[in-house]
């Protein structure tokens, strides 16, 4: 969506047509796309983010078609099976070792050292 043919245009339609699309589709995003993001683009990106926080909507600025194009070939390739896979493998091997590495973690494993020597 060009963000400045909804700010012409009204809001209450378009958010109308974003609340079915999100009711359709499990995987929702919305590009909105504007040559600069200046604070009028990014106040109306936030309150489409706020109408429909919690929801399965994801919200990605482009500034032009080869941005919008190039998002669209990452978001398939992303969720196409072996892909999707491998990313959620990884994802997990990352937080892992996140989780590990953390100095709370490493605090609470101390902490636990300490307690069960009594």
């Amino acid at each position: 969506v060009d963000i400045q043919d909804l700010l012409v245009r009204g809001e209450e339609q378009f958010l109308e047509r974003i609340q079915k699309f999100i009711n359709i589709h499990r995987n929702s995003f919305l590009v909105l796309s504007a040559a600069l993001h200046g604070p009028q683009e990014w106040n109306e990106m936030f309150r489409i983010q706020r109408r429909f926080l919690g929801s399965n909507l994801r919200i990605i600025p482009v500034h032009n078609t080869a941005e919008t194009v190039k998002l669209m070939l990452t978001i398939a390739k992303m969720n196409s099976k072996p892909r999707a896979d491998d990313v959620s493998q990884k994802m997990a091997m990352t937080k892992t070792h996140i989780i590990e590495n953390s100095p709370v973690w490493k605090m609470l494993q101390e902490y636990q050292k300490l307690h069960s020597n009594f």
